[in-house]
């Protein structure tokens, strides 16, 4: 991606206006320069240098951990609980057993942060998830995240002769990395899908369908049966974005969502994204969504799907694990990848939208870096990452975390489509380079889905948010 060309401009603005910018934004969103690494600027604010904050490098420690130095710590308690980060600080202990570890875990991250930022007082590791994260185009801009590319290079703990960036799945270090450097450690490899259960499509003898005309057939029959197809998080319409993103994308390839991040013109108007909102729209023009769905919260719709009020829901692969308290026994959710619209597709069937998430980053401010990015590499390392893969039913960004495992239906599940999917996992950019057009997709999904609009006027809508953004010189600019 380009760098914004008003860089410094910016810099000095957030380094002036009130820290409340700090507040969350859109996910992905990654703009700009991070602030510090070994042997460079330590930003406004920093503690100390470098050289007061790290301990003698060893062989045992090599990133120069201060044995007794403090560590807080400040986990997202969302979907995955925070149960996985205790484990991890236990093996902290063990490592370094005269540091105090301070552990929070808490929602609407943003809020509970600003103050600790403004303050100068920020804690030294915070898995930055959730609605209320903060945004890390601004705290980059503002030079408060730490440079990581230390620990990248550190040697891992299962093989010290393998560095860290050489056991993270495919696409991590980009995620995190703007301008260069890295600043944002991924733990969780996401993707998205529609979900059904498996055990009850075999009862009934319902196969999972490999075309959209093929789940349209499905659908009539399951409807037939007195059952909804679909329910979908009504009060949160961008699920449903995501089925229909895979299916233009699908149609499309690559081609079609490097146009749509890009900006070109027209992009919105090409055949694969007017038969992808089509298709979608076909769900509510025949009557296939459990009724009052347009009103259901997230939670609300998916224990209405695990209750067996409807056959499909879309989400990200953290369902299994949001849902573990309310999903019946024997229910085994699985994910499916998002039919293709034709044969003619130019992506594979087993194509699916996914990347790494679960953002943690570690303040330049941070009283004890090195302890941070020690946890890190202990999250990082086969012990670890299979304790969290077992606790949170999700999966982690280590390469083989999951060897030798049993895992849940859903995990299961997850693996599988990874691995089917190869090197065709994709992901659009636009919602977090330009949140005008991803709020603009979610609006009109919404009323698409409640048929207050057309899927001409939701093409039509799209095109003028980008347009409108393409027009606009103050916003930055980035290219993939």
């Amino acid at each position: 991606m380009t760098n914004p060309p008003s860089l410094q401009t910016r810099r000095e603005l957030f380094r002036r206006a009130a820290v409340a910018a700090l507040l969350a934004g859109p996910a992905g969103g990654l703009l700009s320069a991070c602030a510090i690494g070994s042997g460079s600027d330590p930003g406004p604010g920093s503690q100390g240098t470098d050289a007061t904050l790290r301990a003698a490098a060893g062989a045992g420690n090599p990133l120069g951990v201060p044995p007794d130095k403090p560590l807080e710590i400040v986990i997202f308690k969302g979907g995955y609980s925070d149960e996985y980060a205790k484990f991890d600080e236990e093996l902290y202990r063990k490592r370094f057993p005269e540091a105090r570890i301070t552990h929070r875990g808490i929602q609407q991250v943003g809020q509970v942060m600003q103050p600790r930022f403004v303050a100068g007082d920020p804690p030294d590791i915070i898995d930055n998830t959730g609605a209320g994260r903060l945004e890390i185009s601004v705290l980059s801009a503002d030079r408060q995240l730490r440079d990581l590319r230390e620990l990248l290079d550190a040697p891992s703990i299962d093989d010290p002769a393998t560095k860290i960036r050489d056991i993270l799945l495919p696409g991590v270090v980009e995620d995190g990395t703007m301008d260069g450097v890295f600043c944002v450690l991924n733990y969780v490899y996401t993707v998205y899908g529609i979900w059904y259960s498996k055990p009850f499509f075999e009862k009934n003898g319902w196969e999972y369908p490999q075309t959209w005309d093929a789940m349209l057939a499905l659908c009539a029959e399951i409807k037939k049966s007195g059952l909804a197809p679909w329910t979908y998080q009504g009060k949160y319409p961008e699920y449903m974005n995501d089925p229909l993103f895979m299916l233009a994308a699908k149609a499309g390839g690559m081609e079609l969502i490097k146009a749509i991040d890009n900006l070109e013109p027209n992009a919105w108007q090409s055949d694969a994204m007017k038969g992808a909102v089509e298709a979608i729209y076909e769900l509510a023009a025949r009557g296939y969504f459990l009724k009052g769905s347009e009103g259901l919260s997230h939670t609300e719709a998916q224990t209405a799907w695990v209750q067996g009020k409807a056959a499909f829901i879309p989400c990200g692969s953290w369902l299994e694990s949001e849902q573990k308290s309310v999903t019946p026994a024997g229910f085994d959710m699985v994910v499916g990848a998002t039919p293709r619209l034709s044969s003619s597709d130019k992506m594979p069937v087993t194509a699916t939208q996914g990347g790494s998430g679960e953002s943690f980053i570690v303040p330049a401010m941070a009283k004890n870096p090195y302890g941070a990015m020690e946890f890190l590499r202990i999250m990082l390392s086969k012990e670890a990452a299979r304790r969290f893969a077992e606790l949170a039913s999700a999966l982690p960004t280590v390469a083989g975390a999951t060897e030798g495992l049993t895992l849940s239906s859903g995990l299961s599940s997850v693996r599988d489509m990874v691995a089917a999917a190869g090197d065709d996992v994709f992901i659009y950019k636009f919602g977090g380079w330009y949140p005008t057009i991803g709020k603009a997709a979610s609006t009109a999904t919404g009323e698409l889905l409640t048929r207050r609009i057309t899927p001409a006027d939701w093409i039509k809508r799209l095109q003028k948010a980008a347009d409108d953004v393409a027009r606009d010189s103050s916003i930055p600019k980035y290219e993939r």
